[in-house]
């Protein structure tokens, strides 16, 4: 299985690290520690050197609770950052990897892709409404970036009130199916979409282990999961730990996911993540 971004093709016959790069004050477990650009970009290079496949760049925390920040506050977060990514990709080809853009603002997507990102990554599955007043569907379906369309019942300032489902699985399931065949109908390419459940987007520590539990059933849609898990409230849930003292649970549900299906695995932990995905990729190969 292959997914084109831009000008980079992943293959995707074994699990792939996707590392987070939160340039925000406020984000739920790295807040603040990257806020600056410069920062951020030695962040990036030492998640490349653990082996990132992929950068995901947010300028904006989609955490429980939080609030939206402006347009031009998150541009003037992440378009720095991406900018001298860019830069220092064209003066060192042989490291170039995909860049994501985390955003659900179609202004910032525009931007992000002239500014030479690969990917966006979009909570809430390139939708219009919310004031947006631009097609989302439209910016990607023009240029050649990859999407990853996932799940999310209600906002970051309201998902976690009393989340309800009939069920979770078979009404995120049909949501990406008709995101899916929205993204499409609009003009991208089946190869260039990924599919994320939401984990922790608007779902009770049951829903969340539900989805994971039959994770698998997800590739009734044809397409390839990227599972963000890293470090989330579901596995403080599980392990009464903090949120500072999440990674061995992290990892554990990474392998899980990977064992199930997912083929990107968005987490924090780089380095750690992707050991534990060689030895699920030598398990998958039997060898």
């Amino acid at each position: 299985m292959q997914f084109n971004c831009g000008q980079h093709q992943l293959d995707l016959s074994t699990p792939k690290v996707m590392g987070i790069i939160n340039v925000t004050p406020d984000s739920f477990s790295d807040g603040g520690k990257f806020s600056q650009t410069s920062l951020a970009f030695a962040h990036a290079l030492k998640l490349i050197k653990d082996g990132a496949s992929i950068l995901d760049i947010g300028g904006e925390s989609t955490r429980p609770n939080a609030t939206p920040v402006s347009l031009q506050e998150e541009l003037d977060r992440v378009i720095p950052v991406i900018e001298k990514l860019v830069e220092h990709f064209n003066q060192n080809k042989q490291i170039s990897i995909p860049i994501s853009i985390d955003t659900y603002k179609p202004q910032v997507m525009q931007a992000a892709i002239q500014a030479g990102v690969s990917m966006v990554n979009d909570v809430r599955a390139l939708q219009e409404g919310a004031g947006l007043n631009k097609s989302a569907l439209q910016i990607a379906a023009n240029s050649n970036v990859g999407v990853c369309l996932m799940h999310m019942q209600g906002s970051p300032l309201t998902m976690q009130q009393n989340p309800q489902y009939s069920d979770v699985l078979s009404e995120v399931k049909a949501f990406l199916k008709a995101r899916l065949q929205a993204s499409i109908d609009a003009g991208c390419r089946a190869s260039n979409i990924l599919l994320d459940p939401g984990f922790g987007f608007g779902k009770t520590r049951e829903h969340n282990i539900r989805l994971l539990h039959n994770l698998e059933s997800f590739a009734d849609l044809g397409q390839p999961l990227l599972v963000g898990l890293s470090r989330k409230s579901v596995l403080g849930q599980v392990t009464g730990n903090d949120v500072d003292a999440r990674l061995y649970s992290s990892i554990a549900a990474s392998v899980i996911a990977a064992m199930k299906g997912a083929k990107i695995l968005r987490v924090h932990d780089v380095k750690a993540t992707v050991e534990a995905l060689n030895v699920v990729a030598a398990v998958q190969k039997k060898i």
